[in-house]
């Protein structure tokens, strides 16, 4: 994973958090299992060492990911940020040109990304979209059904 991440310090420190647990908690916690069910006897018929490795694999997998992550992460600073046009970390407030319907998104780095709490990827189709737009104009994005079109109302932190 070589292309660059962005994300907010806060997010940068639970990656942080989250590779130091891996290393110090889950990798110990995976040697253990293995070294209890090479106890229990031959390995070529003990499923248990087959889960047991199997289960420290995919978590080297998940550790080897997340030190790519960090290594390519930028982190992005709030008070830099230029809420002329929309960017990464702004709140954008838009209408949907078709239904009228207004919405506020947060752009974040797909780290980040939860529609629920109203954060959206830079990377999505309407992150994209809106990217480097000021407030006034119309984005269009492209959708599986089509041209979807959204004016900018507001730009905020």
């Amino acid at each position: 994973m070589s292309e660059v991440m962005y994300v907010s310090k806060e997010t940068f420190e639970k990656m942080k958090d989250e590779l130091h647990h891996m290393k110090s908690v889950d990798r110990p916690a995976a040697s253990r299992a293995i070294a209890e069910a090479r106890e229990k006897g031959d390995l070529r018929e003990n499923a248990e060492y087959d889960a047991a490795k199997e289960a420290q694999g995919i978590l080297e997998a998940k550790m080897a990911l997340l030190e790519s992550q960090i290594a390519s992460a930028r982190i992005v600073d709030i008070s830099e940020i230029d809420t002329s046009k929309v960017s990464i970390l702004t709140k954008v407030t838009i209408t949907n040109v078709a239904t009228k319907k207004t919405v506020t998104y947060q752009i974040v780095g797909e780290k980040e990304a939860d529609l629920k709490s109203g954060k959206i990827s830079v990377s999505s189709p309407i992150g994209q979209g809106l990217l480097g737009k000021a407030k006034g104009e119309v984005a269009e994005v492209k959708a599986p059904n089509g041209i979807l079109k959204f004016k900018i109302e507001n730009i905020a932190i």
